[in-house]
């Protein structure tokens, strides 16, 4: 009697999980950690014996500008990294602030996402690796609306360019122009949620009602699951009577939109983007990073609350 033939291995899809996946989603993964080695995390698959959620696509609106829209992105990023997770930046700003902020000159940055929304540059060869890595912007995207108007899809082209690196990160923060041009419709198209810093001033807040209808239109035909996620108060002053007014229309109008985490008026916050970092980099134990790391554990909060709510709606 023949012995039996032993069993064949099930086949193993190469590359499928990384070499050095960490054992846990909340471990961290470090910022010099290259793009290579955390290539085959696609979010909603298990990555290391454990299940990473979708990546989270954040855009920060306001077609106000001075309005610390920089300052949050950049902050907040720091602060998704310290907690654990895989952050990529997005500058999509012509100014280039965010890419200053982290000590590049945007007028020596040779290829920069100009090239990627219209050039189709693959968006991992324009990553600088810094704080957390950040897509970076040079004077040439100012351009970048101009000719991307005589694209066909042009208002996807951020989303596609995406699509080469979404699985390698938790959050993708997209810093965008004080405009609701066509960078920011790239943006909102591109994300699944949309934050929105707002200055406690009365005139900063005006601009949320046009912000809203911008993105109903792209709801309606574009993105249908893209809303306002959250309004961070920025620039607060407790002391000011107008500060707190502020407060208030905002939470009448947007009730839980409005984060608890106020962020203070702070020289901190325009010392910081001098020295190139962060201000958590900057003044780690100081009030202006504390702010944004709670800012942050109140983002993640509100997302698993609302991921719970979603969960239980459909047993």
């Amino acid at each position: 009697m023949s012995e039996p033939a032993p069993e064949t291995p099930a086949p193993v899809e190469p590359d499928s999980v990384p070499a050095d996946a960490p054992a846990s989603a909340d471990t961290p993964v470090p910022v010099d950690t290259p793009a290579s080695e955390t290539a085959g995390d696609e979010p909603g698959v298990e990555t290391g014996g454990a299940t990473r959620a979708a990546t989270r696509v954040i855009a920060f609106a306001n077609q106000k500008g001075g309005v610390a829209k920089t300052t949050t992105t950049l902050n907040l990023g720091v602060a998704f990294h310290e907690m654990g997770y895989r952050v990529l930046l997005v500058d999509l700003d012509p100014q280039g602030n965010l890419t200053m902020s982290q000590g590049l000159n945007p007028d020596a940055i040779e290829r920069s996402m100009f090239d990627v929304l219209v050039h189709r540059v693959p968006i991992s060869e324009i990553v600088e690796r810094r704080e957390v890595d950040l897509a970076v912007a040079s004077i040439d995207l100012a351009g970048a609306e101009l000719a991307l108007s005589a694209l066909i899809g042009r208002e996807r082209s951020l989303e596609k360019a995406l699509a080469e690196v979404r699985g390698r990160y938790d959050f993708v923060l997209i810093d965008t122009p004080p405009s609701l041009g066509l960078l920011t419709i790239n943006a909102f198209v591109a994300a699944t949620g949309v934050i929105v810093p707002v200055q406690c001033e009365y005139l900063s807040l005006r601009g949320l009602v046009q912000l809203e209808n911008t993105l109903a239109m792209v709801r309606e035909n574009l993105n249908p699951h893209v809303s306002v996620e959250g309004i961070v108060p920025t620039m607060f002053d407790g002391r000011t009577l107008h500060s707190r007014e502020a407060i208030e229309i905002l939470e009448e109008n947007f009730g839980d939109l409005v984060y608890r985490t106020r962020i203070r008026k702070t020289v901190r916050y325009a010392e910081a983007p001098v020295k190139g970092s962060s201000v958590l980099k900057y003044d780690p134990s100081g009030a202006a990073a504390d702010a944004y790391r709670e800012l942050a554990r109140e983002v993640v909060a509100a997302k698993e609350a609302e991921d719970g709510a979603q969960a239980r709606k459909h047993a």
